[in-house]
């Protein structure tokens, strides 16, 4: 099996939307699980990805043509995942803050998210801090990303931080912020938990904070 995960790896890595939907097929008919696919075929490859995008080897529309072959994978598959292995490595509530319209980098990172095996919830931009409580809660959310690329937007970064703690829940959650204009700095300013600098970061920073 070792040879077909391989290949689904490769696959995705050069963004073969028919051949990696081709190799999973064949995988649940040779009785592999969806989930013995996805730890050994498409999240290794998906993490190569990530770091050849880190290392300047990958750019952003290849990321994304991989990503999105990943996503089309994740769909073949979801029908024969449990709840419990859809969960994955936890769940993400993302989100780009309220008055900010942008969203690439926000999707970006959302399917390098999902790819790395996490279950991904975006709620697109301009969200409102309380709506980000609100999501936490009711999808038993692991973690928060927030996402800006506006400067006049990151207060809302704090006051979501804040609505947090007063929801009550600030201490069940890890908290992450990105977009063009954050910094390490002003992610511990804001007492946030990890900060990142691009898609492929954000994405091993999820994983840190989970572990």
């Amino acid at each position: 099996m070792e040879e077909l995960y391989g290949k689904m790896a490769e696959g995705l890595i050069a963004a073969d939307v028919e051949g990696v939907s081709k190799l999973v097929q064949e995988g649940l008919d040779k009785n592999l699980s969806a989930k013995e696919i996805l730890d050994n075929g498409l999240i290794p490859g998906m993490d190569i990805v990530g770091q050849r995008m880190k290392s300047g080897e990958m750019f952003i529309p290849e990321v994304l043509r991989s990503a999105k072959v990943m996503q089309g994978a994740i769909v073949l598959l979801k029908p024969h995942l449990s709840e419990e292995d859809s969960c994955g490595l936890g769940t993400v509530v993302i989100g780009t803050v309220e008055g900010d319209l942008h969203d690439i980098g926000k999707n970006l990172v959302s399917m390098m998210l999902q790819g790395s095996g996490f279950n991904v919830v975006d709620l697109g931009t301009n969200v409102k801090p309380q709506d980000f409580v609100e999501a936490a809660k009711s999808n038993k959310a692991h973690i928060l990303g927030m996402s800006a690329l506006l400067t006049t937007t990151m207060p809302k970064m704090e006051e979501t931080v804040r609505a947090l703690k007063e929801s009550g829940i600030r201490d069940q959650i890890k908290i992450m912020a990105g977009g063009a204009p954050v910094t390490q700095k002003f992610v511990d300013d804001i007492e946030a938990d990890g900060y990142g600098a691009n898609a492929a970061s954000a994405s091993e920073v999820a994983k840190e904070l989970i572990i």
